[in-house]
């Protein structure tokens, strides 16, 4: 596979092509090498436009909807990134070239060591990975920029209130077969604003709320 072929025609038919237009995201997404964060078996499909599986039944996301995630929150050199869901570890080092410093939570601890071991690879040093349940976040006022990777199926408010003012998160939240992805601004110390930026469908976060099953 001409690698760098297949790179550039994933950054233009479906990054550049799903409205990614900054250039810093694009070119953060040009110099993270991809297909090293892919499993083994999936590094020759890496650039595809697909989720690629993972362990736990977890998946990379496709690069699209990464471009769109970094787009939406434009982290800048001095800002603090949280991201809920490393996976294996490409959102991490795409925010950690963009971002001052980023704190990953990855509640499978398989997934935190490779997503560790990968960043390394890639000579991402501003990252760092633990293992733990992001429903557990209680922190305050703490992030610049936050990135949840997985689906709230109920919106939970515990993200918003870990943001700086100015600060930015980015979610989808909804159930299947219609989900929408926000970007949420704290402006205030209780305000925030809610853009609605295009529908997707993402799997849940792990142990995040679902709606009350309707009984007859």
């Amino acid at each position: 596979m001409n690698i760098e072929l297949a790179r550039d025609q994933m950054i233009e038919h479906q990054v550049h092509a799903w409205e990614v237009f900054d250039e810093r995201v694009l070119n953060t997404m040009r110099q993270i090498p991809r297909q090293q964060f892919a499993p083994p078996a999936y590094q020759g499909v890496a650039f595809a436009d697909a989720a690629i599986p993972l362990p736990h039944g977890q998946t990379m996301l496709p690069a699209n909807i990464q471009g769109r995630i970094l787009q939406a929150l434009l982290p800048s050199p001095s800002d603090i990134a949280l991201e809920v869901g490393a996976g294996s570890g490409y959102l991490s080092a795409c925010l950690g070239r963009l971002a001052a410093r980023v704190r990953s939570l990855e509640i499978f601890p398989e997934l935190a060591e490779l997503a560790q071991r990968n960043l390394f690879a890639a000579a991402v040093n501003n990252v760092s990975v633990e293992a733990a349940d992001g429903m557990q976040l209680a922190e305050q006022s703490s992030y610049d920029v936050i990135a949840v990777t997985g689906s709230l199926p109920l919106y939970d408010e515990r993200f918003q209130q870990a943001l700086r003012i100015g600060g930015r998160l980015f979610v989808v939240v909804g159930q299947a077969p219609v989900m929408e992805a926000w970007q949420v601004t704290r402006v205030g110390e209780r305000e925030w604003q809610r853009v609605s930026l295009f529908e997707t469908v993402i799997a849940p976060l792990v142990n995040a709320p679902r709606p009350s099953a309707f009984v007859f």
